[in-house]
Formats: structure tokens, C-alpha cells, sequence
């Protein structure tokens, strides 16, 4: 888990520093407690979108396209 930790980490850094703060913030959430595979699925498709529509939906500009990444994009937004 330490190597996967490690390489999410890394793709976490992007080109804003609220969308750095947000992610990193969410990983560490994820790291903390208990998560399915579902749901590091679910984390790592949303890292290969690219930052401005990282950022439309982190907002709430727009709605993600799908049920699984709306979820995900909502618990990012919640306070930890």
C-alpha cells in the first residue's frame, strides 16, 4: 500500500493548489480508514481527468458525468 500511497501522493499535485489541497487532503482521508477497491478505482479514474474539470466539479460549475464519481466528488467537498 506504501508504493500506491506514494504514486497517488504525487498525482495529487496538480496545477492549482486548492485542487493539491483538496486531493491530498482526500487521500489521507482514504489512507486513514477503511476503503474499498471500488473506491480507489473511483479515486484514480478521477486523477486522469484534467484540472479544469477537476476544478468545474469540485466547485460545483458542473455535475460529474456519473453516479460513482459524483459521490466521490462530494465526500472530497466535505469537510474532513
Amino acid at each position: 500500500m506504501e508504493g500506491l500511497a506514494g504514486r497517488l501522493r504525487w498525482r495529487c499535485r496538480r496545477g492549482m493548489k486548492e485542487l493539491d489541497a483538496l486531493l491530498v487532503a482526500h487521500l489521507d482521508r482514504m489512507l486513514g480508514g477503511p476503503t474499498s477497491d471500488a473506491q480507489w478505482q473511483v479515486f484514480e479514474t478521477l486523477l486522469d481527468c484534467e484540472d479544469d474539470q477537476l476544478w468545474d466539479w469540485l466547485s460545483g460549475r458542473i455535475q460529474p458525468p456519473d453516479a460513482a464519481t459524483d459521490e466521490l466528488v462530494q465526500h472530497i467537498r466535505r469537510p474532513a
